[in-house]
């Protein structure tokens, strides 16, 4: 049994699905899961959750991602990157860097983004991308993202270098064409590459080759996952409450607000799962991994 977290190094011109199975098949793992996918186009970071670290996959898509990616300027494609055909040309305006630094804070902060064709959303029980390729344009709702930073790491005459740290859900694609919008021209991201997920540390990279060739690794612990969730320590016998379903009293979270998830922990620090205050100072289970026991 392998429980942890792997940070990937995905290359390009895989898919995510298949980057995870390709990771759990060299493992033989009992469970594989990616968190937040990455177009085939893209590299970078792609967590990879391990038996029962897939239970914490959904707090883990909460966290902030950063971006390094790159804008041809005066081409739109059909799919928002060079895998697409073009589809609208535009001519380059001049370009002065602080007009773009500009136009690039404007995007920081709250706003909203229409989702791409050419993304996994499912319509009608459909994807959007198997709606696109068949011809389709569906009306998509605008969705709520925010951009922490936005900043310019190079300009030549027809392509942008940036880099981005932003919430869930933003689809670097869609920015791209927006940005290029804004400056008066169209575009498409050229190179894409996730640098992190929070709050993971990027230098814990492995690529597939290492993991092929037996190259040695780290996996990350299961609360790794967790370092910004209230940490709650319960003693043996809580921890077996818990573990039959019952809410627990827990002195540590008399101050928790209704509803906050909170990181459960035995007295030696092996870690339990997830819990939700329902209660002053009281708490239910939420998501408990299973606790293996070495022979």
């Amino acid at each position: 049994m392998i429980d942890g977290i792997l940070l990937l190094d995905k290359p390009a011109g895989l898919s995510s699905t298949a980057a995870g199975l390709r990771v759990r098949h060299l493992l033989r793992a009992d469970k594989a899961g990616h968190v937040g996918s990455l177009d085939p186009l893209a590299t970078g970071m792609l967590p990879i959750c391990l038996g029962e670290a897939t239970k914490l996959a959904g707090e883990i898509l909460e966290g902030d991602k950063v971006y390094r990616f790159s804008i041809g300027l005066g081409a739109r494609t059909a799919t928002g990157d060079t895998e697409g055909e073009i589809v609208e040309t535009a001519a380059i305006p001049v370009l002065d860097p602080s007009a773009i630094q500009t136009v690039l804070r404007s995007f920081c902060g709250e706003t909203v983004q229409v989702p791409p064709m050419y993304s996994a959303i499912k319509q009608g029980g459909l994807p959007l991308y198997k709606r696109a390729r068949a011809g389709e344009t569906v009306e998509r709702q605008p969705r709520t993202i925010r951009i922490e930073s936005l900043e310019l790491l190079r300009l030549t005459d027809r392509e942008l270098d940036c880099r981005v740290v932003c919430g869930k859900g933003t689809y670097v694609r869609v920015l791209a064409e927006d940005i290029a919008r804004a400056l008066g021209t169209v575009g498409h991201v050229t190179r894409l590459r996730r640098e992190q997920v929070q709050p993971f540390d990027p230098s814990g990279l492995v690529t597939l080759e290492q993991l092929a060739a037996g190259a040695s690794f780290s996996l990350l612990p299961l609360a790794a996952a967790v370092p910004h969730l209230r940490r709650v320590r319960l003693d043996s016998a809580a921890a077996r409450r818990l573990g039959m379903g019952q809410i627990i009293d827990a002195r540590e979270a008399l101050d928790s607000p209704l509803g906050e998830t909170v990181c459960l922990e035995a007295e030696g620090g092996a870690f339990l799962g997830l819990g939700r205050v329902v209660a002053p100072a009281r708490i239910a289970p939420k998501r408990l991994v299973a606790q293996r026991v070495s022979e």
